[in-house]
């Protein structure tokens, strides 16, 4: 009767995931004609967080079981956010000096959109820097409630009966996080895999606490704006 209840279980949670993941990847194949590129973002982050909080109801699971909860020491809770930076910078910088030793296919030109925001920061038009980034930190933190708290925690549940469920849970949302952000195997794709994997590793260690991530993330995401 347990093997049933858990084999039950383990589909569930295989049905959430493919349901998820493939809005995930539909949504993020939407573009809307002549609006900045956050709107997309946006759009996309806003309906995988329905999803998977209709999902997370269905199973009386909450944000704040997930690790959204008030940081007990902010001053802690920065300090481990430096840290994961500075590991994601020197793992990228490792990344970088090898990444000629592996068949890393390289991007186009405009395989990533940008924005004009450290042009803007360069001639004082401060307003519009700013009225960006606060967009792109409640981005990242929406990426880090979903990808880190949400995936990993279900990806878990599928591999239930497997010891290193936690260690595979974080290679695939890893490696989910790197695919689409260029639908492809390339620089990109690698680098935010790592990142990914870093972010994931760090969640975890610090007892699935989700603000140190979501601080290193907004971190990262404001050096590269600027």
């Amino acid at each position: 009767m347990k093997n049933n209840i858990k084999e039950n279980n383990q589909l569930s949670f295989l049905f959430d995931l493919i349901i998820y993941i493939a809005i995930m990847f539909l949504i993020r194949k939407t573009s809307i004609p002549n609006t900045h590129y956050l709107v997309t973002g946006f759009l996309y982050s806003g309906t995988t967080l329905l999803v998977a909080t209709w999902q997370m109801r269905r199973r009386g699971v909450t944000w704040k079981s997930l690790g959204l909860i008030r940081p007990k020491n902010i001053t802690k809770t920065f300090l481990k956010a430096g840290i994961i930076t500075a590991i994601i910078i020197g793992v990228l910088l490792i990344f970088n000096l090898i990444q000629d030793s592996f068949l890393v296919v390289k991007e186009s030109s405009d395989a990533v959109k940008g924005t004009n925001t450290g042009y803007s920061l360069r001639n004082g038009d401060y307003g519009y820097f700013f009225s960006v980034i606060l967009f792109v930190w409640l981005q990242s933190a929406l990426e880090e409630l979903l990808e880190r708290g949400f995936l990993i925690t279900w990806i878990e549940g599928l591999f239930s009966n497997l010891k290193f469920r936690t260690t595979i849970a974080i290679i695939i949302q890893a490696c989910i996080w790197g695919f689409r952000h260029s639908y492809d195997i390339s620089e990109r794709s690698i680098s935010v895999a790592l990142i990914g994997i870093i972010m994931g590793i760090a969640y975890v260690k610090l007892n699935r606490n989700l603000w140190p991530v979501i601080i290193a993330h907004c971190a990262m995401n404001t050096m590269s704006m600027i």
